[in-house]
């Protein structure tokens, strides 16, 4: 990267792509995210700002998780998410929540690798991409800040940072141990939000070539949940309808509550051998234990036949109206308490030895992951289990991955590198259920599932502020482990999901200007589907098999300039196409188009920016032939950032930082997402969470 000056597109652009990168790459600096990211903001908020990244904030920024969050159209669990290098994700489905483990305040640069990557890219799934989210490093003065936020929808943000700075009886030992609280009615109704998040980093050097580092972190979350509302609903009750205080009523917020606690912690060591070997080593674990209600069916209603106590009076509580699987009114509030709990230990390991002509890059990636689950029904109107089997899941999940690899980078020309690399791609899945998923019978089965990842990329710097990249790399995703939930797994006939990514792409940057550009074609194969097959003794249940493939193709690009005096003027955008090889159909929640774009301003402690992100128009749901469904239109969120910082001893005021972001300052309301359907087959849409002002206050206490 050149230049650094903060008069400088290179400084102020919101992503970039570094001039080092192989692969299309969109890096967001941590300067940009403590000026534009609300207090209450996850990863999310973050990635979203970058070329085909898709993501919805229904409660408000980081006051739930992420919608249907999406990279090219890749869906959450098609793509990694990574934390300092550490893959992490529900074992099961790969998925993440965006409301675990970390807040923006704690948060270093961001990148989102919009690619599968080199040969040492690690993680459950590669297959489309991965978000690299790194932690704040330790500040090299000695500071104790304190910090606060209130705003919109009763929303409060407090807590704390220490830094030790540089320690010379440690040997330059330095650590920072950040604590953040947040408090949140939401913008939806009823659904609340209470968290608070404890993280630290500490990093010792030991002699003159090595060093280690410790992070530790825990995040304690407490929501009430909703999964959207029908359009008679927003209709009626407005577009921030989520739950009810009715406790009559399934949607009533007591009987839908999550209560989540995460950890995550590593011990890193680096070391420089001597004639240029170098090592570097991380263990670590990391949990996630989920204890959760909810009723069976939130936002769906007796049908009239059955809407009145003579009409129910005949009908046991938990029985079924007619085939239907929810019941309502008083006495018949159902649904099910659950449990996840899953936590992993695992390992990333490289060893490098730079040649001179050449670079030898080899290690592995470990992990295993045990993930128990127990579900049982449940009746909110008495708090207690049903009559009926109590019990509908109690299992154990268990994973083990492995993943070495080995990359040789040659340098036929100066300013050349080509990069050939090989992993492999290990995966075995364990099931250990006495009352399986949907099927409620017992269940052992172990499968292992494996494949070779090729990879070449080649760079080339046509000049110090100008690269150009090529990419030819496989991803690849192991079945989900919902493959299981049948009564004979084998019978599923399923390999692995494999991509081939094409890449070709360049960066330029000057102290004014910043531009890169790529464009890509993916070749989706092995495309799980299923079908439902009369099983004997069980009736229709899903079997799953692969089914042809899917072409992702599209352009995208991002470009910052600097006009001078504090200003920068910046964009980015994408086009992008996901259409199934077998009938040309789109896929679901992929959107053909994004688009970004705003003006920043910084000067003499003053800093501001309006951005607006726009995402293209989607279906919401594809038909079993094929027929894209539940139609989405376009719809762009307009966000402005001001922030005063006094100058250190001006007048004698400490640097104290008064902030005020307002998200959505059109106050767009408009139908955003397709969240499913009621039992009864009432649609589901989620909306567009309303304006949000929220003013903050920073206070250096050693500065």
């Amino acid at each position: 990267m050149v230049g650094h000056s903060t008069d400088s597109a290179i400084y102020q652009a919101p992503s970039k792509a570094p001039l080092e990168a192989f692969q299309p790459t969109s890096l967001i600096s941590q300067h940009f995210i403590e000026n534009n990211i609300p207090p209450t903001g996850n990863y999310d908020t973050v990635a979203i700002l970058t070329p085909s990244v898709m993501s919805i904030s229904p409660n408000g920024p980081g006051l739930s998780e992420a919608g249907n969050m999406s990279i090219r159209g890749f869906q959450d669990g098609e793509y990694n998410v990574t934390f300092d290098g550490i893959p992490f994700a529900d074992g099961n489905n790969f998925t993440h929540h965006s409301t675990g483990y970390f807040m923006s305040h704690s948060l270093g640069d961001t990148s989102v690798d919009r690619g599968p990557g080199d040969a040492s890219t690690l993680g459950y799934a590669t297959f489309g991409g991965t978000i690299s989210v790194k932690g704040k490093d330790p500040k090299a003065q000695r500071s104790v800040e304190t910090f606060g936020s209130m705003g919109a929808w009763n929303t409060y943000t407090y807590g704390g940072e220490i830094n030790s700075g540089k320690m010379k009886k440690l040997n330059g030992a330095s650590f920072v141990f950040d604590g953040t609280g947040s408090s949140s009615d939401g913008y939806l109704t009823y659904s609340g939000q209470q968290r608070w998040n404890l993280y630290s980093k500490g990093i010792q050097p030991i002699g003159e070539h090595t060093t280690l580092t410790f992070m530790g972190l825990y995040n304690n979350l407490n929501h009430n949940t909703t999964l959207g509302a029908t359009r008679e609903e927003i209709a009626k009750y407005g577009p921030n309808y989520g739950l009810s205080n009715n406790p009559n009523s399934q949607n009533y917020y007591k009987y839908n509550t999550d209560a989540i606690q995460t950890d995550m912690a590593y011990v890193a060591l680096h070391s420089d051998l001597g004639n240029n070997w170098t090592i570097d080593n991380k263990v670590y674990t990391y949990a996630y234990y989920h204890h959760g209600h909810n009723t069976n069916d939130v936002n769906g209603t007796i049908s009239a036949q059955y809407n009145t106590t003579a009409a129910r009076a005949g009908v046991t509580c938990g029985a079924k109206y007619k085939g239907t699987i929810y019941e309502s009114g008083p006495g018949c509030e159902f649904g099910q308490a659950m449990r996840q709990d899953y936590r992993a230990w695992g390992d990333v390991f490289a060893l490098k030895r730079d040649f001179g002509l050449a670079k030898l890059d080899v290690g592995f990636w470990l992990e295993h992951q045990t993930d128990t689950r127990q579900q049982g029904n449940f009746n909110y109107a008495v708090g207690k289990f049903t009559n009926t089997p109590n019990l509908n899941r109690l299992m154990t999940l268990e994973n083990f991955s492995a993943q070495p690899y080995v990359q040789l980078t040659f340098r036929p020309l100066p300013n050349l590198t080509v990069s050939p690399g090989f992993k492999y791609a290990l995966m075995d899945r364990q099931i250990n259920a006495p009352i399986n998923q949907k099927t409620g019978t017992p269940l052992n089965y172990d499968q292992t599932y494996g494949t070779p990842m090729p990879s070449l990329n080649v760079h080339y710097m046509a000049a110090k502020n100008w690269s150009a990249y090529l990419q030819v790399a496989r991803g690849f995703l192991a079945p989900d482990a919902a493959y299981f939930y049948t009564p004979d797994p084998s019978a599923n006939k399923v390999s692995p999901e494999n991509t081939m990514n094409y890449q070709i792409g360049t960066s330029w940057q000057s102290r004014r200007f910043t531009v890169s550009a790529d464009v890509y074609y993916i070749d989706f194969s092995n495309f799980v589907t299923s079908s439902n097959q009369n099983i004997p003794g069980y009736g229709p249940m899903k079997v799953y098999y692969n089914q042809g493939g899917v072409n992702y193709y599209g352009i995208e690009g991002e470009a910052s300039y600097y006009v001078g005096g504090g200003v920068t003027l910046f964009a980015n955008g994408s086009l992008n196409q996901s259409k199934t090889q077998n009938t040309g159909a789109p896929l679901a929640e992929a959107p053909d188009a994004t688009a970004a774009g705003g003006i920043i301003y910084e000067h003499n402690g003053f800093y501001a920016s309006v951005i607006d992100k726009w995402i293209g128009a989607r279906a919401g749901q594809i038909s079993s032939k094929g027929i894209a469904e539940k139609g989405l239109d376009p719809f762009n969120q307009l966000n402005l950032s001001v922030s005063y910082t006094f100058q250190q001893h001006s007048h004698g005021i400490p640097p104290i930082k008064l902030g005020l972001h307002v998200t959505n300052l059109a106050n767009s309301t408009k139908i955003v997402d397709y969240a499913g359907s009621t039992a009864d087959g009432n649609d589901l849409w989620i909306s567009q969470a309303g304006r949000g002002f929220f003013g903050s206050v920073s206070v250096p206490l050693g500065f």
